[in-house]
């Protein structure tokens, strides 16, 4: 006959055991802290004007070039998908302590708003000096561009902290969907950042607003085959194939270029879609997800083309946080204080 095992707990296992209980309470509260740091009320008694200084702020820019609605979402969507929302885009170069952002190749000579974030960071000082992250404002002016455009609006979590670096390499290897994706190039970059390819297409109509230049989408008007003739004609027209401009710029969306609608969806089906990584939700092909059903869906239902490009922001906004005391609070959004 076997022994029998006493299954009694020594003295040992019960402080083990406590020990593994408390770290698990432990744990769930910080879990618990670290949520309620965040919250679209996070500014309420420290900085009651701050929503509505970036709000008048982006407006007033929107009103004055109505690109730049397009320019600010782009700049918090490149912030986001490199390290998380943390503003390090907006960080300049510090010679022998980190190369930044800016000149990766997805945001040399693209990216654009600087001035408007500088000028609303300006303000934010005066009212409230220390308090508003450029993580934050970069957050609630993409979201306040697209409301000045007439697309849907959302409720931005708030509580986000600036990064004290940033990474040039991060930026320029891939992190970034770039114009010459193809279906399956893109699905892989999204899903990376944990979208799905449905999240993926509601977040390409952002292309709804915008411009690009020439050079973006060169190689798409002269050597892609999906793509209406008359529409390829006319780009080709400001945009040869040699000599001219590489810096002209066209609208991303060719019927309603400075109105946030779902004609972006439209454009796709017709072969209308300006760039490469476009027109590939539409006529990419394969069974990556069936992304042209998504297209047509919000090509033909608008309503829900906003409330899942609204939803996707929400999730894209609170990529990677910085919170708590981690991180800092910029007093300039180009440099670390």
């Amino acid at each position: 006959m076997m022994a029998s095992h006493n299954h009694s707990c020594s003295p040992l296992t019960f402080v083990f055991t406590t020990f593994k209980i408390c770290f698990c309470l432990l744990f769930m509260f910080l879990i618990g802290a670290a949520t309620a740091e965040l919250s679209p009320d996070f500014y309420n008694e420290t900085c009651p004007d701050a929503l509505s200084i970036i709000e008048s702020a982006v407006n007033s820019a929107v009103k004055s070039e109505p690109r730049m609605g397009a320019s600010l979402l782009r700049l918090h969507f490149h912030d986001c998908f490199v390290n998380g929302c943390d503003a390090s885009i907006l960080l300049d170069d510090i010679p022998c302590i980190f190369k930044g952002e800016k000149t990766a190749r997805p945001n040399a000579n693209s990216v654009r708003g600087y001035e408007v974030v500088d000028a609303i960071k300006s303000q934010m000082e005066v009212a409230c000096p220390k308090v508003v992250s450029c993580a934050d404002i970069l957050a609630l002016a993409a979201r306040d561009s697209v409301v000045a455009l007439k697309g849907p609006s959302w409720r931005v979590i708030l509580g986000r902290r600036d990064s004290e670096t940033a990474s040039f390499n991060a930026a320029d290897s891939g992190n970034i969907p770039g114009p010459s994706f193809n279906l399956t190039a893109l699905i892989t970059a999204f899903a990376k950042k944990g979208f799905t390819f449905r999240e993926m297409v509601a977040l390409s109509g952002s292309h709804t607003i915008g411009e690009a230049r020439c050079t973006i989408f060169k190689d798409r008007i002269y050597n892609d085959t999906d793509i209406d003739t008359s529409f390829k004609t006319f780009l080709q027209a400001n945009c040869p194939r040699s000599g001219g401009d590489n810096n002209t710029i066209s609208p991303l969306d060719i019927q309603t270029p400075t109105g946030f609608d779902n004609a972006y969806y439209t454009n796709l089906v017709n072969k209308k879609g300006l760039l490469h990584s476009d027109q590939q939700l539409f006529s990419g092909g394969g069974d990556e997800g069936h992304t042209a059903d998504v297209v047509n869906i919000y090509r033909t239902t608008p309503t829900t083309f906003f409330s899942d490009f609204a939803k996707a922001m929400v999730k894209m906004a609170n990529l990677s946080l910085i919170t708590g005391t981690s991180g800092q609070i910029r007093i300039n959004c180009r440099k670390t204080n």
